[in-house]
């Protein structure tokens, strides 16, 4: 069976990019699937903060990134950049954290933004979560590839 022609021309680009390129668009794809498991652990625990402790969800979001944040390091760790970075894993961690404060401000901001403003949100707080965790992804791929996993 031949295949389509559009599907030729996609595999020929597929082969012409380098090898960095390559392994750039997977550790991407990676982050991202890291980011899923991020994204569940940081809902759950804002939902156990807002529901069992009755924190409200400014104050449960600062503790449910926190989790979230040290589930991608260590998925990230061991997953998309796996043999990358050095020294010991707690100062990895805390060079984690301290990046990941650029993507927390994205993050967070955009969670505070649309839950103040926006009552579909506040009412679904899960749409404030996925947000937030999309609007600091980017800068947090890219500042966990060039400093804590270089």
């Amino acid at each position: 069976m031949k295949r389509p022609a559009i599907r030729r021309r996609d595999e020929r680009k597929v082969k012409q990019l380098s090898a960095e390129q390559r392994k750039l668009i997977e550790q991407f794809f990676k982050f991202g699937l890291v980011g899923i498991a991020g994204f569940i652990v940081d809902l759950s625990v804002l939902k156990f903060c807002t529901l069992v402790l009755g924190m409200n969800p400014y104050g449960g979001r600062l503790f449910s990134f926190l989790a979230g944040a040290s589930t991608t390091w260590i998925l990230n760790r061991i997953f998309t950049f796996r043999g990358q970075g050095g020294g010991a894993a707690h100062v990895q961690w805390a060079k984690f954290l301290a990046v990941s404060a650029g993507g927390f401000t994205l993050n967070y901001g955009t969670y505070s933004l649309l839950i103040t403003y926006v009552p579909l949100v506040r009412e679904y707080l899960s749409l404030g979560v996925a947000a937030g965790s999309i609007a600091g992804m980017f800068f947090n791929f890219f500042a966990a590839r060039k400093v804590v996993f270089k």
